[in-house]
Formats: C-alpha cells, sequence, structure tokens
C-alpha cells in the first residue's frame, strides 16, 4: 500500500465552481487497489501554495497525482490560462517531497509532451487514467522502469468504469459555492465538431454505464453526503440510442427525490423527452447550439440546423424548462452577413438564456487547427499551450463584436462578453443564490 496525494490544478469558477470529478474517479480506482489516499483541491484552498506545502509535510506521500482540467478559460475577450497554475503546484511538491510527480486529466491529454516538459512532472498519464495510474504505481513500487507518458491500448467500457469516491470536505465546499456535485452516465461523443476535443479524450461512440450504477450512485452520494442537487457531465447526455431515456426512467421507477441539470444537443428532443425529464428531476438544461445560423452550423459540423435548435427550444418553453444556449461567432465561414443572420435567428430563441463568444479556441488535435494553418492564422507546429482562437478573415472583429453588444444590450437573458455572466453571478452569489443561476434569468409567459 502507498500513500497517494492527489492534487486538483483547477482554479477556474467560471460560470460556477465545479467538484473536480476526475480526480474523485482516480481516488475511487486507487483506493480499490488498496493504496491509501488523499485528496487536495486547490480551489477549495483559496489558491494557498502555503496550505499544500503544508498537507505534503503532515501526509508525506509516497507518489503525488496532478490534474490539470482547463488550459484556460476560452474567452479570447478575457483570456486566462491555466497550467501555470499546475507548474506551480508541481514545484511546491518538489520543496517539501522526494515523491515522484504524476500528471493528468484532460488538459494534459490534450498536448501532454509539452505539458509534462513545461510542469516538470516526473509521468504523464494521457486519457483515462483509473487503471493506467494504477499500472504505473505498480511498476513504479516493483522497481521497474516505465515510460515517462503512459497512453492506453483501449477505452474502458461501460461497465469498466469506477465509482467516483468523493471527498467530504470538498463535498461541502461545491454545496456552498454551487449547490450542486457532479457526475458522469457515459464518455465519448460520435459527432464531429471541428473544433472539439471530446472524441481525442474520451473516444468517438459513446461507452454507457449502466443506468443501475448512475442512479446507485446518485442514492449513495445523497445518502452520504446530503446531495441533492447534481450535473451530468457527458458531453451529450441525449444520445440519439436513448441510454439517457433509460437513466431517466430508472431515476423514476426508485422514485428519488433530486434535482440535477445537464449539457444536451439540440436535435432529436422534442416536448415529451422534455416532459419525462423534467419528472426525474431535471430543472434546467444547457445547449451546445454553438452558431446562430445554418453557415456557420454547416461550417463547425455540428450535423444540426438552426430549425433543430429552434424546436429545441420550443419543447422546452412548452415544458416551462429553463434552458441556455452557447453559441459561438467568428469561427470558419463566419461573415459579417452570417453574424447579422445569427443575430436575427437568435431573436426567434424566447424565454431562454443565451451566451455569445468571440472566436473559438483552437486545439491541437482538431480539424479547426488543419484550417488555421491553412488559412495562414497559424503557424505549422506552433504550440497552442498560450490560448489562440480561430476568427474568420471574413469578419471585422471589433465590428462583429459590436454587434453582438448592441443585439444583447439591456437584455438580462442575453450575455456577452463572457466576463459579464460572472459579473453577475457574483453578484446573485453573494446574495445567497446557489446553483446555475442562469435559470433565474428567465421569465416564462403565464400559463
Amino acid at each position: 500500500m502507498k500513500r497517494i496525494l492527489l492534487v486538483s490544478s483547477n482554479i477556474t469558477t467560471e460560470p460556477y465552481p465545479v467538484y473536480p470529478l476526475g480526480l474523485a474517479v482516480i481516488a475511487a480506482a486507487l483506493a480499490a487497489a488498496g493504496h491509501e489516499v488523499e485528496q487536495f483541491d486547490f480551489l477549495v484552498s483559496g489558491e494557498l501554495e502555503e496550505l499544500l506545502a503544508a498537507r505534503v509535510a503532515a501526509f508525506a506521500p509516497d507518489y503525488v497525482c496532478v490534474s490539470i482540467r482547463n488550459l484556460d478559460n476560452c474567452d479570447s475577450l478575457s483570456v486566462t490560462a491555466y497550467p501555470e497554475n499546475a507548474r506551480r503546484i508541481v514545484a511546491v511538491v518538489r520543496e517539501g517531497s522526494r515523491a515522484p510527480v504524476i500528471v493528468g486529466g484532460p488538459a494534459f491529454s490534450i498536448m501532454p509532451e509539452e505539458l509534462l516538459a513545461y510542469t516538470g512532472a516526473d509521468y504523464g498519464i494521457v486519457g483515462e487514467g483509473e487503471r493506467l495510474v494504477c499500472d504505473l504505481i505498480s511498476d513504479l513500487t516493483d522497481g521497474k522502469t516505465p515510460p515517462t507518458l503512459l497512453r492506453s491500448g483501449g477505452l474502458l467500457q461501460g461497465a469498466e468504469m469506477v465509482s467516483p469516491l468523493y471527498s467530504d470536505p470538498l463535498i461541502r465546499f461545491y454545496l456552498e459555492k454551487s449547490g450542486m456535485i457532479n457526475l458522469q452516465t457515459k464518455r465519448g461523443c460520435p459527432h464531429g465538431c471541428i473544433y472539439c476535443s471530446y472524441p481525442s479524450l474520451e473516444g468517438d461512440r459513446y461507452r454507457c454505464r449502466d443506468p443501475r450504477a448512475v442512479v446507485d450512485d446518485l442514492e449513495r452520494i445523497k445518502a452520504e453526503h446530503g446531495v441533492e442537487s447534481f450535473f451530468f457531465t457527458d458531453s451529450v447526455f441525449n444520445d440519439s440510442e436513448g441510454h439517457y431515456l433509460s437513466v431517466v426512467e430508472e431515476i423514476i421507477r426508485r422514485g428519488i427525490s433530486l434535482r440535477w441539470c445537464c449539457y444536451m444537443r439540440p436535435e432529436g428532443v422534442g416536448r415529451r423527452e422534455i416532459a419525462l425529464m423534467k419528472r426525474a428531476g431535471l430543472y434546467a438544461v444547457e445547449l451546445g447550439t454553438d452558431a446562430a445560423c445554418d453557415t456557420t452550423l454547416h461550417s463547425l459540423g455540428k450535423g444540426f440546423t438552426f430549425a433543430d435548435a429552434l424546436e429545441a427550444n420550443r419543447a422546452c418553453v412548452a415544458e416551462r424548462l429553463p434552458c441556455a444556449h452557447f453559441v459561438m461567432f467568428g469561427g470558419p465561414g463566419e461573415t459579417m452577413e452570417t453574424v447579422a443572420e445569427g443575430l436575427e435567428n437568435l431573436e426567434q430563441l424566447e424565454h431562454t438564456v443565451v451566451f455569445a463568444f468571440s472566436g473559438i479556441r483552437i486545439l491541437p488535435g482538431t480539424p479547426l487547427l488543419a484550417l488555421a494553418v491553412r488559412d495562414g492564422l497559424l503557424a505549422e507546429g506552433a504550440s497552442l499551450r498560450e490560448p489562440v482562437y480561430y476568427l474568420s478573415s471574413g469578419v471585422d472583429v471589433q465590428g462583429m463584436n459590436d454587434l453582438i453588444m448592441a443585439s444583447f444590450r439591456n437584455r438580462r437573458d442575453r450575455v456577452f462578453p463572457p466576463s459579464e455572466c460572472q459579473e453577475r453571478l457574483s453578484i446573485m452569489h453573494r446574495f445567497g443564490y446557489r446553483g446555475l443561476l442562469w435559470d433565474s434569468l428567465i421569465k416564462f409567459p403565464k400559463p
């Protein structure tokens, strides 16, 4: 048995603080392998390096695992990068311990070679870490010499995914700050959105957990930690195969009282499905609409039309379910004409919140990167550790941003730039509100 300290390096609270779910999954795998595990969350600590140093000294770990969740905040108008925090964490560990440092997480897996060198960690795990981290620690304990970067030879199936091991102090923090805890019902995404890293991180097909196991987790977390509000972090909750409905029906069958929200694709979901999910506790949904007209939707490889998004919105309104659309302007194929068309289209989305972004973060391994190189926006082989955004040559960026600002002005249900969201949410937090909070910006017509 080894003593293993798990450290979440995330410090972002945008749009709200979220429990480091990946850390809880790794903790469960390590504990099941017989190790003593402790979780440290840099966000919970208040970004105080002194507290981390004290924890390292008190726990005396044999190994330290550091998770990097995000590269940056994906806001071209107010850029914040996060790998530097992971680098500082590795330095703090080095000062107080000789324990090998293992780094992983979704952001790390996007550019592992560069981040391993940048952070100064000893080993890196690319992709799903449940098996790899246990194998790595076993090999190191046995005196073997594993490679510095470990990659899985195959993806875990649903039955192989462990239930998260949550830390009660961390849960109390996130319940206080955001009022909800994260859980996953499946991994993977089969959709070909050109900017997205999900298929490379989790695979290009859905790998679903048994609905009974998912609901077992919900019941356990509620019983052990008093959690009654959840966020399903699946890349897309409403898969076309209908696995999500099996989860929903299992919640209803067991008669569990809880509230939950999720990410959904605005396609293939109607009023019947929305009504069923509401019966199971769905209270809000975030829609990955991502573009505002058919031209830009097609350019992004979304595979649906704006009419689909409009229908999904109408289904939510009919069931009085708060929904939010997230839309990016300035991507491939964007012109000042499509910006104007998109803003006109957004006017049709009634009784909903729209969050708009200027530009699209370019990530390694995505078709958007190849487009950016082809269009001369980025040199071949350029580093992407610092945020780089795709902004179409067909738009005047300042003019585009001004049009969005003018369209959204004086509307509580329209948010641009993204930093405005944080300002609004901060005010609501100070008044004691918890949860998504954007759902309170929607006013439905009287029945």
